[in-house]
């Protein structure tokens, strides 16, 4: 009796493991070929892409069915439970990922029109890594390989300063007239949606060390409150709030910052953080546009009346706070008034930015820690 099941226990669990790496495969060749229409011009695969997600999508259903299944018949525990749960979340971060792969081959038809043809190097070569990071994912499930789930999570970063990179090259291309307008927004949406390939993979990573370790680490970086502060431009208060806050080092918390309309980071504002003992030299403005995924921010700062205007409608969990705090960039007065001006600015900022974070989190955090 024991020995059909464990034979039934072990089917269902191959069953299960079969399908991810099946969906996990649907997954990476859709990005491939969204990628290659890209770099190819070939519209006909990225309209394959776009019609192959239901593909995926059908997986993700058959994937649903097979887990309630196993619970129901297995009543697994200890492993197999980690193993089941593990299961339906990294379901959903293939879904997802399809999804992103189906983005990119729509916005690609948007900027197939444009004449003369685009470049796309900076695409692949985010693509070059985040890629990769999904098919590391998924071998180290497959393989149930946690030190392989470590290092996918190492190369996280790397992406993100691609990301930040592309974004400058982008903005520096439309300054100088390289790079039409119109094509700006799908750009910086295919670049980010590679760059939430990358996340998703750390999830799913997240999930594999769970699986085989019981090690619940997406806890540890998961309890975080994003704050998203929106200027009209993000070139200086935006830039000033996002510094102070980070300049605090609390674990719980990560800051933000983009604009209407953004430009160049003010010149002043670099130096005066800079006398603050916080360099913010190698920050950049973004367009909020550009932020994705915005359910994933808690806190929405505006920081001028045309921000508010940017608040996201409704149905969302985001907290709206209004600071209608002076630019000092758009100071005008002697080099006393201007230096007074941003003092000031830089005080209001940092009392806010404590106040706040006291408020979210109680006595849980010191708020003068790393300072």
């Amino acid at each position: 009796m024991n020995s059909r099941l464990e034979e039934s226990l072990r089917r269902d669990i191959d069953r299960i493991r079969s399908k991810i790496i099946t969906m996990a495969a649907l997954a990476e060749g859709s990005l491939r070929k969204s990628l290659h229409a890209l770099t190819a011009s070939d519209r006909q695969l990225a309209y394959s892409v776009i019609l192959g997600d239901r593909y995926i999508d059908e997986c993700e259903k058959e994937l649903d069915r097979l887990c309630q299944e196993f619970i129901i018949r297995q009543h697994p525990a200890a492993g197999h439970l980690r193993f089941v749960y593990a299961v339906i979340k990294i379901n959903n971060e293939l879904e997802r990922i399809g999804d992103y792969a189906e983005s990119i081959a729509r916005h690609y038809l948007t900027l197939s029109s444009i004449d003369p043809p685009l470049s796309y190097e900076s695409i692949v070569e985010i693509a070059g890594q985040s890629i990769p990071m999904l098919r590391y994912a998924i071998q180290a499930f497959s393989d149930r390989n946690p030190d392989l789930a470590r290092a996918t999570l190492a190369m996280e970063d790397k992406v993100d300063g691609l990301r930040w990179s592309i974004t400058h090259r982008f903005r520096k291309l439309l300054e100088e007239d390289k790079l039409p307008l119109k094509a700006l927004p799908s750009l910086m949406n295919i670049a980010n949606r590679f760059e939430r390939v990358a996340d998703r993979a750390c999830n799913i990573c997240e999930e594999v060390l769970y699986m085989c370790t019981g090690e619940d680490v997406k806890h540890k970086g998961k309890g975080i409150f994003r704050v998203l502060f929106v200027d009209e431009r993000d070139a200086c208060r935006g830039q000033m709030a996002k510094a102070i806050g980070n300049s605090l080092k609390l674990e719980r918390f990560k800051f933000y910052s983009a604009g209407i309309a953004p430009r160049t980071i003010d010149p002043r504002t670099v130096r005066f953080m800079a006398e603050k003992g916080i360099d913010i030299s190698g920050q950049t403005s973004k367009y909020l546009n550009q932020i994705l995924d915005l359910e994933e921010y808690q806190v929405f700062v505006s920081l001028c009346k045309e921000a508010e205007e940017a608040f996201p409608p409704p149905p969302t969990k985001m907290i709206s706070i209004d600071w209608e705090i002076e630019d000092p960039s758009r100071f005008r007065g002697t080099e006393e008034e201007i230096n007074a001006a941003y003092e000031k600015t830089y005080e209001i900022l940092e009392a806010h930015i404590r106040d706040l974070v006291e408020a979210i989190s109680g006595s849980d955090i010191d708020v003068g820690e790393g300072r």
